[in-house]
């Protein structure tokens, strides 16, 4: 790969020293979290036994930022507990009987999605380790290969919404969702017309811990949700590129894209509106009397809307880095666009439908920005950012505080506001903010008695984990970050540290994207090591997915043309890069030294 040298000197900046002093500040936090919350084998002091199929997917996130940290610069010994703790997880869940030949047993893709997600993230640190690749494989094979149960290679399609390494369910138990009765009976019901039940307002709530009630429910669930294929099942199509990033084996693309293909061919039958239930026979309202809504985690049931952009923008993102087509956000652009079409105007604000029944669209709250951003980022296409913009107004000025989501999740506003040139403090702003949510979330661990953790519920560990690495990286890696329930991690540039042979910043090297578009990325590093010389390897993209054309550094252009470039920056000096590149030239895959 290209080689550069920059010795240009300055001072160093308040930011590069900040995103140091917490790198290492998180650095040295592992080791009170496990000795305070696990037993020596790694698995948590918890309940003895936990039923029910929900609950596995939290545990893993209770660790999933420790692999994150370490694409970012983490110390080396978190690549070591990223795996440890996802052995130590799958150990714990598979005698609990939520796990069955090392992954899930049987649930939905918003959960599936969740707990791998870490596996993803092993895949960007180290793509050689041997057990991690095979398991890629395995569990993509889960659902590409027919054999297990899932996929229905003649419909293209999945056989239920609740599926696993146990096989598609043909239906769900009472005590598959024992652990969730006391949680849902705040939910609307999901069906307004369960016999004896009949409701005539949608958003009421039926009791899910009145076992008549729930057995009724149940059973309707039963007949209308399951078998059968939904959107939500389209975040499997991020294990399967997961595979295809380690082996680029051309089944596993295909795959995606065949499935994508799927709903965009039935959301074209259902005049444009993505259904969110295929029956067994590949019908749309199949086992639903014909209605294209109703599905589990569909337009009516729990969330809606949400769960319809989720998946859609995650399958297509999955299908445009692996096929290199923007084409493929078309049924999320669809989606969006919809509910847009549909919108009302309340109090001077235009509000969108989130949920569908009998009688209508209901639940109209204002368009959630955060998809729209990502699909702007992952396209860079103005239509995108003017749509972003139109259904969002005032996007760029609500900026979020230091309000850390489910593992550490973080949005991506400030970092929107940013690159947009709207606001210029974000470096600060996201260094303050990573402390205060790191010194909010050990002042609950200092506040808990390990005696009382069998009355602790399963998300515990996971608001607790001071490991909180995403604010830094939206900032050195140029990325809106993730999609939660399960999205590949997408950015402008992603690090390797040739001087340890692994993923990451160079030990003192900070990095800041300052600049991103369709063309250009301007990066600035710092080493702030005053006495040494660093090396740092750039890649365009997360996967290699792009190519890097030029470079302008210390007033030098060099042609680059490549997907890496090695930085050789002396002590204490900073470089400036501004960088030409072209989207999405190359095949994707984890890449290690």
């Amino acid at each position: 790969m290209k080689e550069l040298e920059s010795s240009n000197k300055e001072e160093i900046a308040s930011w590069a020293t900040g995103q140091r002093e917490l790198i290492e500040r998180m650095n040295g936090l592992p080791e009170a979290f496990l000795e305070k919350y696990c037993d020596e084998n790694g698995e948590f002091h918890w309940v003895k036994e936990w039923p029910g199929m929900d609950g596995s997917d939290d545990g893993y996130e209770g660790f999933l930022t420790w692999p994150m940290f370490y694409l970012i610069g983490g110390h080396k010994k978190f690549d070591k507990l990223g795996r440890q703790q996802w052995e130590a997880v799958t150990n714990q869940f598979t005698k609990y009987g939520q796990i069955h030949d090392e992954y899930d047993a049987y649930y939905d893709w918003l959960h599936h999605g969740e707990s791998s997600t870490y596996l993803y993230y092993l895949g960007m640190s180290d793509p050689n380790n041997k057990k991690d690749r095979e398991r890629a494989i395995r569990f993509a094979d889960f659902y590409v290969d027919p054999k297990y149960g899932n996929w229905d290679a003649e419909l293209k399609q999945m056989k239920s919404p609740i599926n696993g390494s146990k096989g598609a369910q043909s239906s769900m138990s009472a005590e598959d969702w024992c652990t969730h009765r006391e949680v849902l009976k705040d939910y609307l019901a999901p069906f307004e017309d369960i016999p004896g039940y009949e409701l005539d307002d949608p958003e009421i709530n039926l009791d899910w811990e009145d076992d008549t009630i729930f057995a009724a429910i149940l059973k309707t669930m039963n007949e209308r949700m399951v078998p059968g294929d939904i959107p939500m099942n389209l975040v499997a199509t991020s294990l399967v590129s997961n595979a295809y990033l380690y082996t680029g084996e051309e089944k596993y693309k295909q795959w995606v894209l065949d499935y994508l293909e799927t709903w965009t061919k039935k959301t074209e039958e259902n005049d444009g509106i993505l259904p969110d239930n295929i029956g067994p026979t590949g019908k749309i309202g199949e086992l639903m009397d014909g209605k294209w809504w109703g599905g589990y985690y569909g337009w009516h049931w729990p969330h809606g809307a949400l769960n319809q952009m989720e998946s859609t923008l995650i399958a297509g993102c999955n299908a445009m880095m692996l096929d290199q087509d923007e084409s493929h956000l078309d049924l999320y652009r669809s989606v969006a666009d919809m509910m847009w079409s549909n919108r009302k105007e309340v109090d001077g604000e235009q509000l969108v439908p989130y949920k569908k029944g009998d009688k209508g669209w209901f639940t109209y709250r204002k368009m959630d920005p955060f998809y729209h951003i990502q699909c702007w980022y992952m396209t860079q296409d103005e239509s995108d950012k003017e749509k972003l913009l139109e259904q969002n107004p005032g996007v760029l000025q609500t900026l979020n505080g230091a309000n850390f989501g489910k593992a550490g999740s973080y949005a991506g506003n400030n970092w929107l506001a940013f690159i947009t040139g709207n606001n210029e403090d974000y470096a600060e702003q996201v260094i303050a903010h990573t402390h205060q949510g790191i010194d909010h979330r050990l002042a609950l661990c200092d506040k808990d008695d390990i005696a009382d953790c069998e009355s602790w519920d399963v998300h515990h560990w996971q608001n607790r984990d001071p490991i909180l690495p995403t604010p830094l990286i939206q900032m050195a890696m140029g990325t809106c970050g993730e999609v939660y329930h399960g999205g590949l991690l997408y950015a402008a540039v992603s690090y390797f540290n040739p001087e340890e042979s692994r993923a990451g910043l160079t030990s003192d090297m900070a990095a800041f994207v300052t600049k991103f578009n369709a063309t250009e990325i301007d990066l600035t590093l710092v080493n702030t090591n005053e006495s040494e010389t660093h090396e740092q390897i750039i890649q365009a993209g997360s996967f290699g997915e792009h190519q890097f054309l030029s470079v302008e550094l210390d007033g030098q252009s060099s042609d680059i043309d490549d997907a890496r470039m090695l930085v050789k920056l002396a002590a204490g000096c900073t470089a400036h890069l501004k960088i030409t590149y072209k989207r999405y030239q190359n095949k994707p895959s984890y890449y290690s030294l």
